[in-house]
């Protein structure tokens, strides 16, 4: 019988009183489910929710089928090793006993004797070199994710639920994921803002205010359909427009018509020639009629309001962000950095770079990537003069500005509309508004809190500080910057960067991302 996890009518709300899931159906059959949707809609929820973790106020969830969860990051202790994540210390240590001759009769028979092939197979599936003794605090971030998927894949579960998994992770590590999950031949339910991870699922669900939506097929299938469904919308559009001139056209015959009407009405009774009783019955029939048509076309012009209103509502859901941001006319053959011979770490025993020599000319737009521990960051501290280097030189010919993942060139206790003022002192209250809202950030959004913020708002009021004054710097540093994004958001920011002609600095795993914004040179950086 096939396994399924089905959730009936589910409704979740936060302690202070948010709703956040609300009357929720949805079934995940043996298949490998993305979810998607915006940061804060509810997909890590959903996920505690079906493993028990929380508890919805109202509806029902039913499990026919065992569960394996992978969290967003997984916590270590300093005692842990790969065995432990794996639960698997004893029964290890019950073969050492075996092989040195120490195990009694009743405990060979419980033996697990194919227990280190298996284990070596799960390491192996999703690319990591480690041991059964190898200590977890030993092993990077994106490498403790590697091993707790293996874990998960070591349990054979009916589901696997995972939460992020690439994030964090190096180019090796995202195609280990990648390539796991394409082989996955029982349930999975995914959730992700990873397009190339997202490519190889069966079906997308995208969860939304209203509810969740399946669609089938992978990523490429769901961005398709959501290209028809932005088209339908256009025309729905058109057609509300249509029909809310229509009927403007319709009232202001009505109106005509009643204005012509009572005025022969006053010219008859001015002539005196009809009884006053007469007259009086013309006047509240008149009174009335014209009430009942105010009415009915109050009534019209509300209902043509309304469905113009859901239109319009509908493309700026769909409607993927284009910006235009004014441009910084740097000229191909400017030299923006140059770094000869750099050598530089934090150690003097261990560099992290060594004898590199880098130069960016012009608008390029130059990726910087390699395995996690390589020294991107290191990289970027160098350029950006927070580090100085033991050997070489760096320098910088141009204004550059860094937008770091945490987005710090903000200052989190201003506003959105303050912090612009001050990033683009030069720049008046209309032309800042203007910019602001060229990144979605109208009227009152403007005035958020930058602290208050999502880390894809976040970004994205970085990107219009930076890129929507009158000079944007030359020179635009990006370091991870689609890491715990939503889609919505990475697309976003792709928008604002295909719109800037400076030079690009980018350090990123996310081949989609480098891609979409243009990147035309790489810089491969390898561990020391």
């Amino acid at each position: 019988m096939p396994h399924s996890i089905t959730l009936s009518k589910i409704t979740w709300a936060t302690p202070d009183g948010h709703t956040l899931l609300s009357n929720l159906d949805l079934t995940f059959g043996s298949e490998r489910a993305g979810l998607v949707g915006r940061n804060g809609v509810g997909k890590t929820t959903l996920l505690k929710l079906v493993t028990g973790a929380l508890s919805p106020q109202a509806g029902s969830i039913a499990v026919d089928g065992t569960l394996g969860l992978l969290r967003q990051s997984v916590q270590v202790g300093p005692q842990e090793t790969v065995a432990s994540l794996f639960g698997i210390v004893e029964a290890l240590g019950l073969l050492g006993r075996a092989e040195r001759g120490e195990a009694a009769g009743d405990e060979l028979a419980e033996a697990d004797w194919t227990l280190e092939i298996r284990l070596a197979a799960a390491l192996a599936r999703v690319g990591l070199d480690a041991e059964a003794q190898t200590p977890l605090a030993a092993l990077s971030g994106g490498q403790r994710t590697r091993a707790a998927l293996a874990a998960l894949v070591f349990r054979a579960p009916d589901f696997l639920l995972l939460d992020e998994p690439t994030n964090n992770l190096d180019r090796d590590g995202r195609r280990a994921v990648i390539d796991m999950l394409a082989g996955w031949r029982a349930g999975a339910v995914v959730v992700s803002h990873d397009r190339e991870l997202l490519e190889t699922m069966d079906a997308i669900v995208e969860l939304t205010t209203l509810g969740a939506t399946r669609y089938g097929g992978n990523w490429s299938a769901y961005r398709e359909r959501k290209r028809l469904e932005l088209s339908a919308a256009h025309r729905d559009l058109a057609d509300a427009e249509k029909h809310a001139a229509e009927v403007a056209r319709t009232m202001q015959a009505v109106a005509e018509r009643k204005a012509h009407k009572d005025s022969a009405g006053r010219r008859k009774k001015a002539r005196g020639d009809l009884p006053r009783i007469v007259l009086g019955g013309m006047k509240r029939r008149a009174e009335a009629t014209s009430g009942a048509n105010a009415r009915l076309a109050e009534s019209r012009q509300a209902q043509a309001d309304e469905a113009l209103a859901s239109a319009r509502e509908r493309i700026e859901v769909l409607q993927p962000l284009t910006v235009a941001v004014p441009p910084t006319h740097l000229p191909p053959g400017r030299t923006v950095l140059k770094m000869e011979g750099v050598t530089a770490g934090y150690l003097p025993e261990r560099s992290v770079i060594r004898d590199l020599s880098f130069t960016m000319t012009g608008p390029e737009r130059v990726a910087v990537t390699g395995p996690n521990g390589s020294g991107k960051t290191t990289f970027l501290a160098l350029v950006t003069g927070a580090l100085r280097p033991w050997a070489g030189s760096v320098r910088c010919f141009t204004d550059f500005a860094v937008l770091d993942q945490r987005v710090s060139l903000l200052d989190p206790a201003q506003s959105i509309r303050d912090n612009f003022r001050r990033i683009n002192p030069g720049a008046d209250e209309n032309a800042c508004r203007a910019a602001l809202a060229r990144f979605m950030f109208r009227a009152d959004a403007a005035l958020q809190v930058a602290g208050s913020l999502s880390g894809g708002q976040l970004l994205r009021a970085g990107l219009a500080c930076v890129l929507g004054g009158g000079t944007p710097p030359p020179l635009l540093i990006l370091d991870e910057p689609t890491n715990h994004l939503d889609i919505d958001s990475i697309e976003a920011v792709e928008a604002g960067l295909r719109a800037y002609d400076g030079a690009l600095l980018v350090v990123s795993h996310d081949e989609p991302f480098l891609e979409a914004v243009g990147v035309t040179r790489r810089l491969e950086l390898s561990a020391q």
